[in-house]
């Protein structure tokens, strides 16, 4: 009778950590949703031109879910979950939401962005993976942050051309203030509980499965973490406006490989210790995901469906060794 409480207790408080997960991935997703919201309302309103707006807050914003559960996971020492997340909302982000994207709407990108964008992208995974060959990521990650810098002066600028004669803004936005101001309030802690709630029991369900946390951080918080990156593509599909859905998913994963890591390591004491599965796994897979996505596409010019499918069984590939080896 016991042994059968015992159980009965164990699975009750399995239960109750997997709502409290699911319960952060909800938190995140609509707090980062009003937090971006009201941010750009209230730089809008501080006079920030639209354009501005766009090119910086909203870009480093979109990826707002992979930051705090990795900054967190890094400052809790659970290093193998502060990658493992990072690097595998790279790869679901390529392998998963762009393959899909592409296979049901293959798009054609500008040249110049897709050098940019992707051409980063590409250095950016190859440059981490050199960067942790030896099992660490330490101070020489500061490059990667460099490559954010270029990236952010790049996007700055193409919405400053972009503008073209329109550079007279509207800086005051519309609606009372007090609504954006609890929004912005409300969505930030949104996302802190959530990324508490997440990484906790995401810890919890790895120890009761049995599995590593790296494991569960690549695969259901990695993709709960691209819900954001996933809904935009859905919408950008049914509008026929893939293009959009790419743009956003280079300049997400961009952020999250030049953005999260080094901090996270700068929040490790400035070393970030990168496990041999993670050597051998989760950085060649997303660095093959970003070459898959960006090569083919420069010489074509445009994304394929063939392409889309290798992307795709690319990263089924990830996660069959991942749960295997």
């Amino acid at each position: 009778m016991l042994k059968e409480n015992r159980r009965e207790g164990l699975s009750m408080e399995q239960l109750l950590a997997l709502a409290l997960f699911i319960l952060g991935l909800v938190l995140i997703v609509k707090g980062g949703d009003l937090f971006v919201d009201a941010a750009v309302w209230i730089a809008e309103r501080t006079g920030m031109p639209h354009l501005l707006v766009g090119a910086t807050i909203v870009s480093v914003a979109t990826t707002l879910p992979e930051q705090l559960v990795s900054f967190l996971s890094a400052a809790q020492g659970r290093t193998d979950m502060a990658i493992g997340n990072a690097v595998g909302s790279v790869s679901a982000n390529t392998g998963l939401i762009l393959a899909a994207s592409i296979l049901l709407l293959p798009a054609a990108l500008p040249r110049r962005e897709l050098v940019i964008r992707g051409g980063l992208m590409t250095l950016s995974a190859l440059a981490l993976l050199f960067l942790c060959r030896g099992g660490l990521l330490v101070s020489e990650g500061l490059i990667l942050l460099g490559i954010f810098a270029l990236f952010l002066g790049s996007s700055i600028r193409t919405a400053l051309r972009n503008a073209g004669g329109n550079a007279a803004q509207n800086a005051a936005a519309s609606g009372a203030a007090l609504p954006k101001i609890l929004a912005f309030l409300v969505g930030a802690a949104a996302l802190a509980v959530g990324s508490e709630l997440l990484v906790d029991n995401g810890a919890r369900l790895a120890a009761w499965l049995g599995v590593p946390e790296r494991i569960i951080s690549v695969t259901l918080i990695a993709v709960g973490t691209s819900l954001p990156e996933l809904v935009t593509a859905v919408s950008a599909i049914a509008k026929k406006q893939s293009s959009l859905s790419v743009g956003n998913i280079l300049g997400a994963n961009l952020l999250d490989l030049t953005l999260i890591l080094p901090v996270c390591a700068l929040l490790s004491h400035g070393t970030l210790p990168v496990s041999r599965e993670s050597l051998l796994l989760d950085l060649p897979f997303c660095a093959g995901e970003a070459i898959l996505a960006t090569v083919p596409t420069l010489i074509l010019r445009r994304f394929t469906r063939l392409q889309g499918a290798a992307m795709l069984g690319l990263y089924f590939a990830y996660i069959f060794f991942t749960f295997h080896l």
